[in-house]
């Protein structure tokens, strides 16, 4: 309004300003992103009272409407064309108001380009650029076919053409950064300062500049309800993009982002490539769709902390940005390019200069990427909507959590199916037991099957049975002798005895057919194994040998009793204590002579005097069945107490170790007899070796003191490390459970 010749045009003012007027208009907050002109010396506004059709005045920013001024009345402060002088300032007053005439020009439209520079003609070349919807929050295409794509694009079907997307959180202005980058603010792309979001779906539109598709999408992290189907969309356009612009605001990089670009990449290798591949040989199209993924750069905008990188200047950002990819575990190999491009601001607005450098210089890079026919992005859009489109269903959706589940439960995992405990964390000192709410599968290795009697399952019971060696009611000598005959027995405590394994000469079914029902269960670290009743079959028989042994005349009680205590070492359960290491009895410290007799509690292990160890009960938790056996005092006094002792052999020792013990009683009673028979020991032994020991052929010298083992020096195998050692270096004894 002053006299000064003004410089600057601002359409959102509706004004021409001198430069000081244009300095102090925007200097409020909510004025400072007004999009300004720098005007020419002789420009010719437009008339301001000019009028369109529904009556309304119309603005600069709609070109074509209005006409240019003529003069500018002094007074009223106001530019008019010729027409609306005659019918503003024809009469009255006003025809005396001094004006000043506009040299007669042409219109900004009718301006020769010559006369432009090159940033005019740009601007002018993206005045007409309206977006469009392209793809719904649903999945949907909103285009009809190629041709209505390539209308609403505004471009030439033969123009060859990049796609350039941005990803990035909700609200951190991807659509403002694309009207910047490409379009000089002009509001291709509509933003909001609304708590919702403005842009749902996928947007486009077309740079005449830089001949570029510009792909608006959905922000990350916002509210949504098909999130599942939002996040694949991002995929689809990822995939037909030549260049990803990942746009942040947060004054750190979060760890998000590089977890989004590292699944965005294995999904694009995974799925899309080959899809893509399909596409171009489907429809006959010159072009690859997938020579190599897209570019992408990550556009960090900071106020309060430094850029990336700027604190080591002699290592590049890019660089940083690879090892943080690979510290967690996210590798972008589908991208053809990662490059980061900062900028910080002070003050508002927002300098777009850096990245709009790096935009133009990635997209003159041909060399992985070639430009394409706006038909070839439908196809390649139209082909990945048509594959992976439909509805998620909620049990295959990804739900994260701040606090999961894993952070509060117990931590064991079956060791059979690999399936995690749901009771909480540290319920065994409450003693709950483990529980979980998916099915096992059954394990050879940890024999996970359970029996339960399946005549008291049907009466509305669940009673449990193992096969065993006899019955409760037979007597150990009877018991073994029918199970020779018979085999191994299945006794329910209600049924009594429901199954024999060889109770006929042929035809015997199996039992899980029959009489019992079966169950896996799981098995959970440190807890007892599936325990079967036979693991002390042969100490059962041991015991019927030591109450013969008593009736023999005292002539023979010497060597029997020697010989008895040796086998029972030999094949005693792991929680017995060895004879040769019992010296005293447990409990009333009486030392054992020669011709005393030591009894073990079956409860305990430890050995007892006569007087000590008179007493019998049940001892079903150590696997002696329900029959009455011999126990201590203190033993039967606590029989309601569990006690804390050495727990029974486990299934490998029961198998393997078991076997190496019967091996070696037998190769030492008929030691005479192999050696007259000349079998070599060498065969018995390697039929009986633990899987862990060394073979005896392989075993040359002493592992300890490295002798050389010949026919008088015996080579002997250790029961931890299974190595070969001779006599001298083999002396100690301990447990080996």
């Amino acid at each position: 309004s002053g006299t000064d010749e003004a410089i600057f045009e601002c359409d959102e003012c509706r004004s021409l300003q001198c430069q000081r007027c244009e300095e102090e208009l925007h200097q409020p907050e909510r004025l400072r992103h007004h999009e300004r002109t720098r005007i020419r010396p002789g420009h010719v506004p437009y008339c301001d009272s000019c009028k369109g059709a529904n009556g309304n005045i119309m603005h600069a920013s709609t070109p074509g409407s209005r006409q240019i001024a003529a003069v500018r009345c002094q007074v009223c402060k106001i530019n008019l064309c010729v027409e609306c002088q005659k019918r503003t300032h024809a009469g009255g007053n006003r025809r005396k108001h001094p004006v000043t005439v506009y040299h007669a020009g042409k219109a900004p439209e009718q301006e020769d380009d010559e006369g432009m520079d090159e940033e005019t003609k740009r601007r002018k070349m993206t005045e007409k650029v309206v977006s469009f919807l392209l793809v719904d929050e649903t999945e949907e295409i909103q285009v009809r076919n190629e041709e209505d794509f390539i209308k609403k694009l505004d471009c030439s079907p033969d123009q060859h053409l990049k796609v350039v997307s941005i990803f990035g959180n909700t609200g951190d202005g991807k659509s403002h950064t694309l009207n910047h980058t490409f379009f000089y603010g002009r509001e291709v792309f509509k933003t909001s300062p609304a708590q919702e979001s403005c842009t749902v779906g996928v947007w486009a539109a077309y740079d005449p500049v830089r001949k570029v598709v510009v792909i608006d999408t959905e922000g990350l992290l916002g509210a949504t309800v098909n999130l599942s189907q939002r996040t694949r969309l991002l995929l689809k356009v990822l995939a037909i993009s030549d260049l990803v612009i990942y746009r942040t605001r947060a004054d750190r990089l979060h760890n998000d982002l590089f977890k989004f670009l590292g699944d965005a990449s294995e999904a694009y290798l995974k799925h899309f490539t080959k899809e893509l591949k399909a596409t171009t040989a489907r429809c006959g199209l010159d072009v690859p769709l997938s020579t190599l993924g897209p570019g992408v750069i990550i556009f960090h905008e900071t106020v309060y902390t430094k850029l990336l990188g700027s604190d080591h200047p002699s290592e590049v950002p890019e660089k940083l940005i690879q090892d943080r990819f690979r510290k967690l575990s996210c590798f972008p190999e589908a991208f053809s390019s990662i490059h980061y491009k900062g900028t910080r601001t002070y003050n508002p607005p927002t300098d777009f200069s850096g990245l709009r450098r790096a935009v133009e210089q990635q997209l003159e890079n041909n060399t992985t990427r070639s430009p394409r026919q706006p038909g070839v992005i439908y196809k390649a859009l139209k082909a990945l909507s048509d594959r992976f489109s439909g509805e998620i269903p909620d049990d295959q959706m990804v739900h994260s959590s701040f606090f999961p589940d894993e952070y509060f439960t117990c931590s064991s995992v079956c060791l059979s199916c690999g399936c995690g405990c749901k009771k909480s964390m540290n319920h065994a000192k409450e003693g709950v037991p483990h529980e979980s709410k998916s099915r096992c599968r059954y394990s050879h290795q940890y024999d996970n099957r359970v029996y339960t009697c399946k005549a008291c399952y049907e009466r509305g019971m669940e009673v449990s049975v193992v096969p065993k060696t006899s019955a409760s009611t037979d007597s150990p000598w009877l018991g073994l002798a029918k199970y020779a005959w018979s085999g191994y027995v299945i006794e329910c405590p209600n049924c009594g005895v429901v199954y024999r394994s060889r109770q006929y000469w042929f035809g015997n079914q199996d039992p899980v057919n029959t009489v019992v029902r079966t169950e896996i269960e799981h098995v959970w670290p440190g807890t007892d194994g599936f325990l079967k009743d036979n693991n002390n079959a042969a100490q059962r028989l041991l015991d019927g040998m030591n109450f013969m042994a008593q009736s023999v005349s005292e002539l023979s009680l010497g060597p029997t009793k020697a010989v008895t205590s040796w086998l029972t070492d030999q094949i005693a359960p792991a929680y017995w204590r060895p004879n040769s290491q019992i010296l005293s009895c447990n409990k009333c410290n009486t030392p054992f002579k020669d011709n005393d007799t030591k009894h073990h509690c079956r409860a305990c292990g430890e050995g007892f005097c006569d007087g000590c160890s008179s007493k019998t009960r049940p001892v079903p938790e150590r696997g002696w069945g329900p029959a009455p056996v011999r126990v201590c005092d203190n033993c039967y006094e606590n029989r309601g107490i569990q006690l804390d002792v050495a727990e029974l052999p486990s299934d490998e020792e029961g198998g393997t170790l078991i076997a190496r013990k019967v091996g070696e009683a037998v190769q030492n009673t008929l030691g005479a007899v192999v050696t007259a028979m000349d079998i070599p020991l060498g065969l018995v032994k390697d039929a009986a070796r633990p899987a862990y020991w060394v073979p005896d052929h392989e075993i040359l010298h002493c592992h300890n003191c490295r002798k050389e083992f010949s026919i008088k020096l015996s080579k002997h195998h250790c029961r931890a490390c299974g190595q070969g050692f001779c006599d001298e270096c083999s002396h100690d004894r301990r447990a080996v459970p």
